[in-house]
């Protein structure tokens, strides 16, 4: 019997690695074409599940735009004395930094709830959760009730910011997985572009709907995105850490159009998912916080969250404010909104052409690491151009500007959401998402705090020249790159993890060649040895 037993045991194990084996090959080398015959409706779901990053792109864009808004400025504000309508500094940073305490606490709840409840349902709490808050902007008297709203709001947006980067990065096989991740970056312009664009057609109206208009907007997206998820499927990967793999079957058999590549094998995809996750429970004893800082995950954690840093210290921190600069810079109040427009076209134009880089198959590191050094150089032309006070140099600042917003969505800005995806592991990406996310967004509160500091004319006044500020950090931002950050295109998750465990160095990461199945490979000869003794 026990003999019976162990050929059981060889069988299986060769079964399915013959299995894994199979659709890891046919994954790796399934090009970008096959991928979107095979997997149209993972792409479909993905797309339109992330559109829910509009919203908190919409918001922050909005709240930051609002301190340049006459109407806005008149109604909340006080006077300056220059007899203008300012909000104090003080209030500037409170309100850019509640949205991001909301969205710790978002990714508090969310790590615990969506490895519990699955994607699809914490999804849909959060856009319920969102259409109640938003009650709060639009009848908001005082600039505590905005406080509030903000605060509220941050906590589905913390929600969004992973939830959506999370289960595009799980319905996707490797050749999508770099478009369907950085498109919630497209999202998040999409939401900035309509923020400015409506505050540019109200720019002029004079009435309390020239600021509520703005927040009303917020109630189109909920309803039509929790449609979108109640019927979405769930993500096969969860499933699979779940022991759920039948669901995890039906679940990969409503993302994928099986019938349209001639040799897929949804059983093989299973395996390969069971294998991947097999590998990662040998790899550590749990999947809890502390175990993001234990062994090879510490290296994986700490990418993640210098991924997420990189966006903030390149000078990301006051672009959020860019009306309101290119206004203290001396630029109209139509010009400042004009110029805002661009630049958030380019934040969605920019996903697009990296979707261009990526297909002529350059490495998003070195798009990281040659984005930074675009973004240093311009920092420090915009700092020396404001040195100079003239109006001809306003418009220089504002062109550089652009510039500088060009080098960031062609890297930074937009490859950070397939980076930390990849670079996590599957059972803790979740947990690894959100401690990122987190240290992004306490990041954010301190740099809310000094940038409207740094900014207005009222405190430190320091105008262009904050930019030499940024090109300091930019420059760590660099070194950090080129001697930390791996590059993970063209590998299976499996494959990522094996140069994990193997500790190869980042430079390194892509030239080493490792065989993922290697521990199954002597498993299968032990079984094999006891059955033929």
């Amino acid at each position: 019997m026990a003999q019976e037993k162990d050929k059981d045991t060889a069988t299986q194990l060769e079964e399915r690695l013959f299995a894994a084996q199979q659709s890891t090959e046919a994954e790796v080398k399934m090009s970008l074409w096959q991928a979107l015959k095979l997997y149209p409706k993972a792409s479909l779901w993905s797309i339109l599940i992330s559109f829910a990053v509009v919203m908190e792109g919409y918001d922050v864009i909005l709240m930051g735009s609002f301190y340049a808004y006459p109407n806005f400025t008149k109604r909340f504000g006080v006077k300056d004395a220059a007899g203008d309508y300012e909000i104090p500094a003080h209030w500037q940073a409170s309100l850019g930094n509640s949205g991001s305490v909301g969205q710790i606490i978002g990714l508090m709840f969310n790590e615990w709830a969506a490895e519990r409840y699955g994607y699809r349902i914490v999804m849909s709490g959060a856009l319920i959760a969102t259409m109640g808050f938003i009650f709060l902007f639009f009848f908001a008297t005082n600039l505590e009730m905005l406080l509030a709203a903000e605060i509220l709001c941050g906590i589905p947006w913390g929600i969004f910011q992973t939830l959506t980067t999370s289960y595009a990065c799980e319905v996707a096989p490797v050749a999508l997985r770099a478009y369907l991740t950085t498109w919630v970056n497209a999202c998040w312009g999409i939401g900035q572009l309509l923020s400015c664009g409506v505050l540019r057609a109200l720019l002029y109206r004079t009435d309390q709907w020239g600021w509520r208009i703005p927040f009303a907007v917020q109630w189109v997206w909920p309803i039509p995105l929790l449609i979108i998820t109640l019927l979405a499927p769930e993500s096969p990967w969860w499933l699979v850490r779940h022991g759920h793999y039948e669901r995890a079957k039906q679940s990969l058999q409503r993302l994928t159009d099986a019938s349209s590549v001639e040799g897929f094998n949804i059983d093989n995809t299973i395996q390969m998912m069971i294998h991947t996750d097999e590998l990662e429970r040998e790899e550590r004893t749990g999947s809890r916080y502390i175990d993001c800082f234990r062994g090879i995950e510490l290296r994986r954690t700490e990418i993640v969250c210098m991924v997420w840093t990189v966006q903030n210290m390149c000078g990301s921190a006051f672009m959020s404010y860019s009306t309101y600069f290119f206004e203290q810079a001396g630029l109209p109040d139509s010009d400042s909104y004009d110029l805002s427009m661009g630049q958030y076209a380019i934040n969605t134009a920019g996903t697009f052409a990296v979707w261009g880089l990526l297909m002529l198959g350059i490495s998003r590191r070195g798009m990281y690491l040659w984005g930074c050094v675009f973004m240093g150089i311009a920092l420090i032309i915009i700092g020396c151009v404001s040195l100079d006070d003239a109006k001809a140099g306003s418009w220089a600042v504002g062109a550089m500007l652009l510039a500088w917003n060009v080098g960031y969505q062609f890297s930074v800005g937009t490859i950070a959401f397939s980076l930390v995806t990849e670079l996590s592991s599957r059972r803790l990406m979740v947990k690894a998402l959100n401690i990122g996310r987190a240290v992004y967004n306490v990041e954010g509160l301190i740099l809310g705090v000094l940038t409207p500091y740094m900014l207005n004319p009222t405190a430190w006044n320091w105008g262009g020249k904050t930019a030499f500020f940024w090109a300091g950090f930019d420059a760590l931002c660099v070194v950090w790159i080129y001697f930390r950050l791996p590059d993970p295109t063209g590998m299976t998750f499996a494959e990522i993890d094996k140069r994990f465990e193997m500790k190869i160095p980042a430079r390194q990461f892509k030239s080493v060649q490792v065989d993922e199945f290697e521990g199954e490979r002597q498993q299968l000869e032990k079984a094999r040895a006891t059955e033929n003794p």
